[in-house]
C-alpha cells in the first residue's frame, strides 16, 4: 500500500533546476503582501479571516519559488520514505493583523504539496479556506483512482492544531468510494463506503471512536500522506 501511494503522487519531469537553494526566513513584519513577499517568489493563494478570535481578519498566504530545485520530500512514514523530486518549492505563510500592518504567526516550508506531487491530475493544491477560526487545506489528484484531502488546523495555546481532516478517494470508472471524515477534537471517524451515484445500493457509513493521545500539529505532522494512522492507512 505505501508504494502504490509513492507511484499514485509522484509524476515524472525533466527540467533545469537551482542549485544550492536555502529557504528564505520570511519577513516578521509587514503592511502588505507586497511587504511579506521574497524576492524570486509569487503568491499561489492567499485567504483572510480571524484564525486567533480578536475578530480581525488575519492572513494566510502559499507561496512558490521561481525556478525548479532538486529537493527531498517525505512518503510513508515521513522518515524513511524520502524521495528527490525536481521540483518548485512552496511555503505556507501565516500573518495575524495588528495594528501596524501583519504578524508573521507561522512559516511552514513542507506542508504544502508541489505541483508535481498531483498524479496524472496536475497541480493538487486546491483553494485554501478560513471559516470559524480554522485553516483548511486542501489537495487534489491521482489518475484512475482519485484523492481528495483538506486538513483543517486551528491555533490555540500558541500551536497550530489539526483538529478536523477528510481522506476521500474514488475510482474514476467503477465509482467505488471511501471517504474518511476525521474529528480529533471528539476522537472520532466516520467512514463512507460504495458505489457513488453509479450504484443503487445506498453508501454505507459507519462511525467509530478514533484513539488519540495528542492532537497533530504542523511539526508533528509534516506533510499530506505521511501520518499513518493505522497500518496501511495514511493521511
Amino acid at each position: 500500500m505505501k508504494l502504490k501511494i509513492i507511484l499514485f503522487l509522484l509524476g515524472c519531469q525533466t527540467a533545469v533546476y537551482a542549485q544550492n537553494f536555502k529557504f528564505p526566513t520570511l519577513a516578521n513584519q509587514g503592511k502588505s503582501l507586497a511587504d511579506i513577499v521574497p524576492e524570486k517568489w509569487k503568491i499561489l493563494d492567499s485567504v483572510s479571516g480571524d484564525l486567533n478570535q480578536d475578530h480581525v481578519n488575519d492572513l494566510a498566504v502559499i507561496l512558490e519559488y521561481h525556478q525548479q530545485i532538486r529537493e527531498s520530500r517525505a512518503y510513508g512514514d515521513n522518515t524513511t520514505d524520502l524521495i528527490t523530486e525536481i521540483q518548485k518549492p512552496r511555503i505556507l505563510a501565516i500573518y495575524f493583523k495588528t495594528r501596524n500592518g501583519y504578524q508573521l504567526a507561522a512559516q511552514n516550508n513542507n506542508f504544502i504539496l508541489r505541483s508535481e506531487e498531483g498524479g496524472k491530475m496536475g497541480d493538487p493544491l486546491r483553494p485554501m479556506g478560513i471559516e470559524q477560526g480554522q485553516l483548511s487545506l486542501s489537495f487534489q489528484g491521482g489518475g484512475e483512482w482519485r484523492w481528495k484531502l483538506k486538513y483543517s488546523f486551528k491555533y490555540q495555546e500558541k500551536n497550530w492544531t489539526l483538529e478536523k481532516a477528510s481522506n476521500y478517494y474514488y475510482n474514476e470508472s467503477s465509482g467505488e468510494l471511501t471517504d474518511k471524515q476525521y474529528d480529533f477534537v471528539n476522537r472520532k471517524r466516520m467512514v463512507t463506503t460504495g458505489l457513488g451515484r453509479q450504484s443503487r445500493v445506498v453508501n454505507k457509513t459507519i462511525t467509530q471512536d478514533f484513539p488519540l493521545k495528542t492532537l497533530r500539529t504542523f511539526e508533528s505532522f509534516k506533510k499530506p500522506w505521511t501520518w499513518e494512522i493505522s497500518p496501511d492507512e495514511f493521511l
